[in-house]
């Protein structure tokens, strides 16, 4: 069974628009991508073979929690080898408040960048 979707909401007098976790999760995917020094998003599967396939896949390397007016994210990658990780931390910190920020008009409370792997190069 699936959980309950969360959204963000803005209501005028107009209506309203309800921004998903889903949507801040692919704002947060896409600037954390951009980051150099960032091999990949890090999977953390979950337990079926289609949940494997799924466009879910973004959504299990970076997770939104979504409160009334506020978001903050977990976000698991692989650094690339010979990088400063700890510079490359606040790098993506950096990179995913300004996207969401862009976005939504609403800074996160929290970025954690959980480095959960470490890709070496090959040379040839």
């Amino acid at each position: 069974m699936s959980e309950p979707k969360t959204y963000i909401t803005y209501a005028d007098e107009g209506g309203s628009v309800n921004i998903s976790e889903d949507v801040l999760t692919v704002i947060a995917g896409g600037a954390t991508a951009e980051v150099e020094g960032v091999y990949a998003l890090y999977p953390s599967y979950g337990r079926d073979i289609g949940e494997l396939l799924s466009k879910k896949a973004l959504t299990r390397s970076i997770r939104a929690a979504v409160a009334e007016k506020s978001v903050s994210f977990d976000v698991y990658i692989v650094a690339e080898f010979g990088c400063a990780l700890s510079k490359l931390g606040e790098n993506v910190q950096r990179a995913v408040s300004e996207a969401v920020e862009a976005s939504i008009g609403i800074r996160p409370e929290a970025v954690n960048v959980h480095i959960s792997g470490v890709s070496l190069k090959k040379t040839k």
